[in-house]
């Protein structure tokens, strides 16, 4: 009896440091949670039904080294969640080779997985981080744009159901969503957008403070202080890093500004589209050639020169103290004269617009690359690595010329694309591409069941784990379904919705027009010709049609009833 007993102490301490984090183990131990619930009401109803051999073997493994988990884990697993703003794949050199190196960010893409077809479901920043937060689409969740909308801080939210896991859950940097944060146990978070030098932050206190230096850097150093000297290191942890970068208006770092200068940016074969047969694509705001304000976006500022958003950009240039403006202005102030003193019109200008912004794109991505390498080393050297899942991701994609376009909004592929790597921890060997369609919705329903968490029966989303382990799941979704909301609003895109398959793309603008777009994506990737109402679509569009109505159907999205969509 003395030798039973022991071997159920060693067992229970086993199950305790060893528990699980697969359906099978939350089953099996009735739902007790990370070892954060205990055991021992639980292990004298399974000696009951299992013989004491059992048990002598389970003391044998612990001496040798512990008992096996269900996934060979002897940890709960962390999350690092790193999103970006505006970051699009066509920066990362792990997506696309044409533009730059990202060498920390192919570090996460190498020793994990790349997503091939990762999108949002409304491509602005607060609606997709509400999104993220809750799994659910942006109707559900009640943030649907970002100027009418404050997020219900009171309502389920992932990082609140990790806590009740016995998780902690810290985010530094860009929220965003107008409200103070909920579920964090430790948060500091810049007000808006924030600014890209010296910028304030709010802290749980309430109050305002002023930190020095560039904000990138700030806010990698702060979480890395939480990990180092602020968290429980006796929990497990989600951290997420929220960067400011690559936000408009691209304020690179004092140190990288001579990057790039004698890059020539390769367009886009789309950079003078003309917008044949797509009207809402036609009324945008967002040109390269006509919106880019050239002192705000690209930092021509001179006393007697005027454009809408100069006195912007004094304010963000006002933020830096003497040090970094002379930096920066020994850099612009020849490359202010000599853009005055030539003096570009037409194409030329367009042009010259193009490759100053992709530089200023470019070198802003350097410094966040640099940051995500130095989170990635300190993972390392303390240990954490092989015991957390890191992922990276921006809010949603960009356009980088094409259409002649910079910001995002629209359903197109630049702007609903987003990129998508995780660093899988150890018990996870699955390497390279994942070609399933996902969705920001799904985040949440992955991270709680990585960690053993039940996903409530409201959220939308659909875990990425079974992708993780290299299944290839036969009831995967075929289809995405988005919606944009913010209109009226800045850069005048127009409301719309749609779905997306593997091959096609079908969107409705609504509100003040009526106009359906169809696209073929395999023979029309960039997505210029509209065949909405084409001759040998017919059945393509009925079928979309139906698909549309379906997912709208399943996500309980109310614009069904304003608009019905006949089958």
């Amino acid at each position: 009896m003395t030798r039973f007993f022991r071997a159920f102490i060693i067992l229970q301490s086993v199950l305790w440091n060893t528990f699980v984090h697969d359906s099978m183990c939350r089953k099996l131990y009735s739902g007790a949670i990370l070892c954060h619930i205990k055991l021992y009401n639980i292990i004298p109803l399974l000696m009951k039904s299992i013989s004491p051999n059992f048990f002598y073997t389970a003391a044998s493994f612990a001496v040798l080294g512990g008992l096996v988990s269900c996934q060979s884990r002897q940890k709960p697993l962390n999350i690092v969640y790193i999103m970006t703003d505006d970051h699009t794949s066509q920066m990362m050199s792990c997506y696309d080779t044409r533009y730059i190196e990202t060498p920390n960010l192919d570090r996460i893409a190498k020793d994990g997985v790349r997503f091939t077809n990762s999108f949002v479901s409304n491509s602005l920043s607060g609606p997709s981080r509400a999104c993220m937060l809750t799994g659910k689409f942006s109707h559900k969740n009640g943030f649907t744009d970002n100027t009418t909308c404050k997020f219900d801080g009171t309502q389920q939210t992932m990082p609140k159901l990790l806590q009740q896991a016995g998780y902690q859950t810290a985010i530094v940097g860009k929220w965003h969503l107008e409200t103070l944060p909920t579920g964090f146990d430790f948060w500091e978070i810049l007000p808006g957008q924030g600014d890209y030098y010296n910028p304030d932050f709010i802290t749980q206190t309430n109050d305002t403070v002023n930190k020095r230096g560039y904000v990138t850097n700030i806010i990698t150093d702060e979480s890395l202080d939480w990990l180092q000297n602020k968290r429980d290191r006796s929990k497990p942890f989600c951290l997420f890093i929220h960067h400011k970068a690559i936000h408009r208006n691209w304020m690179a770092d004092t140190c990288d500004l001579n990057l790039y200068e004698d890059k020539e940016f390769t367009y886009p074969e789309n950079f003078f589209d003309t917008y044949d047969g797509r009207l809402a694509a036609a009324s945008q705001e967002m040109s390269i050639a006509k919106d880019m304000d050239l002192i705000y976006d690209l930092k021509m500022q001179r006393s007697d020169k005027e454009t809408p958003l100069k006195s912007l950009y004094e304010q963000f240039y006002g933020s830096m103290d003497s040090a970094q403006k002379a930096v920066w202005d020994k850099f612009y102030t020849p490359i202010i004269d000599k853009f005055y003193k030539d003096d570009l019109k037409g194409e030329d200008l367009v042009r010259w617009k193009y490759q100053r912004y992709m530089r200023d794109y470019a070198k802003t991505v350097k410094s966040l690359d640099d940051n995500v390498g130095k989170v990635l080393d300190y993972l390392e050297k303390e240990g954490l690595l092989d015991n957390t899942l890191v992922v990276y991701t921006s809010d949603q994609g960009f356009y980088m010329g094409e259409h002649g376009w910079f910001d995002k909004r629209f359903m197109y592929e630049e702007s609903m694309r987003t990129p998508l790597i995780m660093r899988l921890p150890e018990g996870f060997d699955k390497r390279g591409d994942i070609p399933q369609l996902v969705q920001n919705i799904d985040y949440a329903p992955t991270f709680l069941e990585l960690a053993g968490v039940s996903v409530p029966s409201d959220i939308q989303g659909v875990s990425l784990l079974p992708l993780l382990k290299g299944e290839s799941p036969a009831d995967w979704r075929t289809s995405l379904y988005y919606h944009f909301y913010e209109y009226p609003a800045e850069h005048a895109v127009k409301r719309h919705y749609g779905v997306r398959t593997d091959r096609y793309k079908l969107i409705h603008f609504y509100n003040d027009i009526d106009v359906w777009e169809l696209y073929d994506l395999q023979n029309d990737p960039m997505e210029m010709h509209n065949i909405f109402g084409q001759e040998g679509t017919e059945q393509v569009t009925a079928d979309l049609m139906k698909e549309l109505k379906r997912l709208q159907v399943q996500y309980d999205d109310p614009i069904l009833k304003e608009f019905p969509i006949g089958e």
